[in-house]
């Protein structure tokens, strides 16, 4: 791990969750087959429910479906789900359906230990912190609502998803610095994914990368790169 230097003049942090405050498997291995099993029933019992119908409607604009071919609308979602397409309707209905699963207790979302203690030290100082994940807001806001440590969600000034664009495009950083209205050098992002970093670098944010497996530690990398929320040092 190569040694970090302090970052400087940092204003705001912007975090990925998956692989960065939170593990992965959680989410591929607790979440999405939630969702896909509990998806058709979910769909069929809430077609009319405003919010269904709208990503429904967004379903069959973007493939091309019948409106009203429910049973092929349901089996795109449960295609995308399958192929972990970050389609912008699916990932609003995971989070309606997860829902009612953190609501029932059936899980509670996984949180390094290391990022809770981060995130609760920066919070205090008064520092602003926001969530940038492919998954809806709606999803990211119980996600950090119902977690292992507790209701985090005070923690945090705002929530990005797909909405304002995708990771991998410089454009989205550039979206989220004009709308937080902060320098984009002022602000650091936090992901384990190199090509979402390069992305806001581009855009002129502050980087690091989140390497918790030290197997996926790249042998080169533009980013400083840390193995905990523990080794950030903000000047």
């Amino acid at each position: 791990m190569a040694e970090l230097h302090p970052f400087q003049n940092i204003r705001a942090i912007v975090t990925d969750i998956e692989g960065t405050t939170s593990s992965i498997t959680f989410v591929k291995d607790v979440l999405f087959p939630y969702a896909a099993k509990h998806l058709p029933e979910f769909v069929r019992q809430h077609q009319d429910d405003t919010d269904v119908v709208k990503q429904l409607d967004q379903v069959a604009n973007d493939t091309g479906l019948a409106r009203d071919d429910l049973d092929g609308l349901i089996q795109q979602l449960l295609d995308w789900i399958a192929q972990d397409v970050k389609a912008t309707p699916l990932k609003a209905l995971q989070g309606l359906i997860w829902q009612t699963g953190y609501q029932q207790g059936d899980y509670q979302a996984h949180m390094y230990d290391d990022a809770t203690v981060a995130l609760r030290e920066w919070h205090a100082q008064g520092l602003p912190l926001y969530v940038y994940s492919s998954g809806s807001v709606y999803a990211q806001k119980l996600f950090y609502g119902y977690s292992e440590a507790g209701n985090l969600l005070p923690l945090f000034s705002g929530h990005f998803d797909t909405s304002i664009g995708h990771k991998q495009e410089t454009e989205s950083y550039q979206a989220i610095h004009l709308f937080l209205d902060i320098p984009a050098e002022q602000l650091l992002f936090l992901s384990d994914i190199e090509a979402e970093l390069d992305a806001a670098r581009a855009a002129g944010f502050q980087t690091c990368h989140v390497v918790r497996d030290p197997a996926d530690q790249p042998s080169e990398s533009a980013h400083p790169a840390v193995r905990s929320f523990a080794e950030i040092q903000l000047a």
